[in-house]
């Protein structure tokens, strides 16, 4: 009963608020380290393949460090790097407490006077654009709230607002990002709602009406050029909310799953269920799981006779039973958003008494180490089955996918996934000043070390390179799967 939860990466506040008496940021950086030594299901194997030494010389460095900080910015920053000696993934610090209302204003007035301006005449800038022969960064943009001009000067692109969406603290011409020369290309800086800064190594404009800027889509709105339907077509499929199901053509469906979360397993399941009968009788069927960063394994139990040509073999996990992480299994077992039903009460009712009985040891909560999937029949069609895949799956995706590449029928395409599998099921814990939540996880794979996957990823069956823009990879694979 695996709930994998992504939580990557760390939410800061730019605000700067001091610490108290009681609680500074070396006590709960001890506090960090106890909890997260005594508990991960990592710990011991990172420290196993990193030594001891490294990670005697990493504390070192952080010891130093925490000592001066009297600010919980800094602290949260520190925590979580110290936490990237472990993994870049399944892993978090969030910082619970919020500014008060005169460090925020204090900031906003501090950012405001920071703020670089620049005034530029739209109706003679709409001339100019007219003017250019080639579509390029230049141009006048839309990302909900904001419409952005970007206009090059010297070698920097300058992102100024035209319209502000009535944003507190924004003003029309004030600089909302910007594009420099890095040597290879360019790099890109994004100033978020609060004017804190987000920076990313690269840029792309996708065909000629879309602009990627780290997680940020801009949609261009001048000059208007015309409509490309594969760019078109990647966009609505990165937007999804939910799962949907497409005709490409008479012998081909899209089967759109942008996340395996618990509360898209009755969506997917809906879907398949609705258009079962069509998808049976359909030649080749392609699964886009791009941007898919898991959720929960039982999601994708529905999929699986689609695809299902021979028994499926899982190797399967184990616990580190501790007094804390056992704790886990109540807590699922007492939330009411979980909707479980008898069995799976049933069968966190026996794991948390099986993990009591062997604290402090890793314990496997099945009955073997590999479990074994079989049908009773493989369905004719689909004949031919693609999957989609790229960096941005990760965990229940992932999962997916070592059962889907099992089949025949099955081919994975795109490039190589996150990478965050091997440790898992995320337990999230509060500090006792109650200012940081700790996110660690409490089981590990039986299948490392041989075959590990976290920080490598599953590769796809056919790589698609930079040559293949994202938005041709449906094409791409279409066509593949047609026998053009």
């Amino acid at each position: 009963m695996a709930k994998y939860k992504i939580f990557i990466g760390l939410m800061l506040l730019l605000t700067h608020i001091t610490y108290g008496q009681q609680c500074d940021c070396d006590k709960n950086y001890k506090w960090v380290k106890k909890t997260f030594e005594e508990n991960d299901a990592g710990y011991r194997y990172v420290l196993e393949r990193k030594g001891l030494k490294a990670y005697e010389q990493h504390n070192d460095s952080f010891t130093r460090k925490i000592k001066s900080v009297d600010d919980l910015q800094t602290c949260t920053q520190l925590l979580y790097e110290w936490l990237g000696f472990f993994r870049t993934e399944h892993i978090g610090i969030r910082r619970l407490i919020s500014a008060t209302t005169a460090a925020t204003k204090a900031s906003k007035a501090e950012n405001k006077t920071k703020r670089e301006s620049i005034n530029v005449a739209i109706a003679d800038f709409e001339r100019y654009l007219n003017n250019k022969k080639e579509a390029d960064y230049e141009g006048i943009w839309e990302t909900a709230p904001y419409k952005i001009g970007i206009k090059k000067a010297g070698e920097t692109y300058w992102g100024f607002l035209i319209e502000t969406g009535n944003v507190e603290g924004w003003e029309k011409g004030q600089i909302k990002l910007k594009l420099e020369p890095n040597g290879k290309g360019l790099k890109s800086t994004f100033y978020l709602r609060d004017k804190h800064a987000e920076s990313y190594p690269t840029v792309e404009l996708i065909g000629k009406n879309y602009l990627q800027i780290g997680r940020f889509r801009l949609k261009r709105v001048y000059p208007q050029y015309p409509i490309e339907q594969d760019v078109e077509q990647y966009f609505k499929l990165m937007a999804a909310p939910q799962a949907y199901l497409e005709e490409l053509n008479a012998t081909t469906l899209l089967l759109r799953i942008p996340t395996f979360d618990n509360s898209a397993k009755k969506d997917i399941e809906s879907l398949i269920a609705t258009h079962k009968d069509k998808i049976l009788k359909t030649e080749n069927l392609i699964i886009d799981i791009r941007g898919n960063m898991g959720g929960d394994n039982e999601s994708f139990d529905a999929i699986i006779p689609l695809l299902y040509t021979n028994p499926i073999r899982t190797v399967g996990i184990e616990y580190l039973s501790t007094k804390l992480n056992n704790r886990r299994m109540l807590d699922m077992l007492n939330n009411p958003e979980l909707t479980l039903n008898e069995r799976e009460k049933k069968w966190l009712k026996d794991a948390y008494q099986n993990l009591e009985q062997h604290l402090d040891s890793f314990v496997n909560l099945e009955p073997n180490k590999i479990s074994i999937k079989q049908l009773n029949n493989s369905a004719a069609y689909p004949k031919n089955i693609g999957i989609i895949i790229n960096e941005e799956n990760g965990g229940s995706a992932e999962q997916f996918l070592l059962a889907a590449k099992q089949s025949k029928k099955v081919k994975l395409f795109g490039s190589n996934t996150f990478g965050a599998l091997d440790i898992s099921n995320m337990y999230f814990v509060i500090s006792p000043c109650k200012e940081f939540e700790l996110g660690y996880c409490v089981s590990r794979s039986m299948r490392i070390p041989e075959m590990s996957i976290d920080n490598k990823g599953i590769q796809p069956d056919y790589y698609l390179d930079k040559s293949v823009p994202a938005y041709q990879w449906l094409t791409f694979v279409n066509n593949i799967l047609n026998g053009k």
